[in-house]
């Protein structure tokens, strides 16, 4: 009788099974701590670690910020005010006519050289010629009027004293009072009859001088020396004389001295002074300048979009007549002039030195990576106990390290300034500008 076989592994089941895998040629799994990959990442985090120590020392290593300086130095300042105006003859004179009637003739044109006296323009005479021999006609006829109620004069006066010398040597009796008063109304109209015939002969004569002067001014003439400038009539034009008379001509009366007239801000008049030097170019000759002396400092205000400025002249010679009346012109006056002054930078009045960097003290890598309390930037400014309101601060560069000065600024040309007291000295190293370092990528 036969027995069943067992389900049950037989101990030697394992032994097969390596063997197997053996003859397959399949290797055994190798133990975690002899596996390439799991140390390929150690030495992957710890490359990444020291990279991160790296990166964190050099930062703070740079955190520290650098400081842009400059030397403070003497040297001599000037404080300048620029304005803008426009070129003008000293004394301009506008020609016209205070006749009304037709051009005849225009003796001049632009950029003529006229002497005083000459004659510019002249008139249709004809009607005024006409009304001269109509004034000297009347002239004619109050002096024979004149001569008529002298006569009459003479007449009255005789027959008023016959008749007194008769009243006399009747005693009165004749002639009668009536007569006698009637001879001498007579007497005395004859003698307003006189009166206003010579009062009809000064009118007639003075008909006749305005007629004569009318007729000389239809002839125009030059006021003064000069150069004619604009000319605005043609032979043939009619001119009406009016309330405003038309300019004919515009003549500068010497081209050789101008004025320039410039407008100064209200924030500078303060500092702008007659006698004061300027100098100033124009578009024409970018290359020049041209020197000028101010003249004269407004006081009345002109505004313009809501910005004040004082009407300023300065005389400008111009012998070479190489300037020209209208010209647009930049100004620069000098209104101050310091020698030897110590000077800073307007940069170093206006800097303010800011913390920067990681905080300082230890902590390691971990304090490091951790945010810590904002930094404390705030110090005492050394000008905090001086003497005089105009006082500020600058800082200057002393070990490495800013510290505040105080200073009494003076006067600035916008780009350097002046240092009138304090406790800055020469060749100090005042700080213009900072510059924190960047960290290391």
């Amino acid at each position: 009788m036969s027995t069943p076989p067992s389900t049950a592994p037989s101990p030697g089941s394992e032994s097969a099974e390596t063997d197997l895998a053996t003859l397959l040629a399949e290797p055994a799994p190798a133990l975690w701590y002899r596996r390439r990959s799991v140390w390929c990442g150690v030495l992957a985090l710890l490359l990444l670690a020291a990279a991160i120590g790296y990166w964190l020392t050099q930062r703070s290593a740079n955190g520290k910020p650098t400081y842009t300086t400059q030397r403070a130095a003497r040297g001599d300042l000037t404080l300048s005010v620029i304005a803008n105006g426009t070129l003008q003859p000293t004394r301009t004179i506008s020609i016209g006519s205070e006749l009304s009637g037709t051009v005849l003739k225009v003796n001049v044109d632009v950029n003529d050289r006229i002497v005083k006296g000459q004659v510019l323009v002249e008139l249709d005479p004809s009607k005024l010629k006409d009304q001269i021999l109509r004034s000297r006609a009347a002239l004619a006829t109050a002096e024979a009027l004149l001569v008529q109620t002298a006569a009459t004069v003479r007449e009255s006066a005789a027959n008023l004293a016959r008749l007194e010398e008769v009243a006399r040597l009747s005693g009165g009796k004749v002639p009668s009072k009536s007569e006698l008063d009637t001879g001498r109304a007579t007497h005395e109209r004859a003698l307003a009859s006189e009166a206003s015939a010579r009062a009809g002969v000064a009118d007639a004569k003075a008909a006749l001088s305005t007629d004569e002067i009318n007729l000389d001014k239809s002839s125009i003439r030059a006021p003064s020396n000069g150069v004619v400038l604009t000319r605005s009539v043609e032979p043939g034009n009619a001119v009406a004389a009016s309330l405003q008379a038309v300019t004919l001509f515009t003549l500068a009366e010497d081209l050789s001295q101008l004025r320039l007239q410039v407008y100064v801000d209200e924030a500078d008049v303060g500092s702008v002074s007659v006698d004061q030097n300027a100098s100033f170019i124009v578009s024409a000759y970018p290359g020049r300048k041209y020197p000028a002396k101010i003249t004269r400092v407004a006081y009345g205000s002109t505004i313009t979009d809501n910005v004040v400025t004082y009407l300023t002249y300065l005389g400008v010679d111009n012998k070479d007549l190489s300037l020209r009346p209208g010209m647009t012109a930049t100004a620069t006056i000098t209104a101050k002039e310091h020698q030897d002054v110590l000077l800073v930078p307007n940069t170093a009045l206006r800097f303010t030195p800011t913390a920067s960097g990681p905080a300082a003290g230890g902590g390691g890598f971990a304090a490091s990576l951790m945010p810590g309390p904002p930094p404390n930037s705030a110090r005492k400014p050394a000008a905090a106990n001086a003497r005089t309101t105009a006082a500020k601060q600058l800082w200057v560069l002393r070990d490495g390290e800013p510290v505040a000065v105080a200073v009494t600024p003076g006067i600035s040309d916008g780009r350097m300034t002046e240092i009138v007291g304090g406790e800055l000295q020469a060749d100090m190293l005042v700080i213009t500008d900072q510059k924190s370092a960047v960290a290391k990528k």
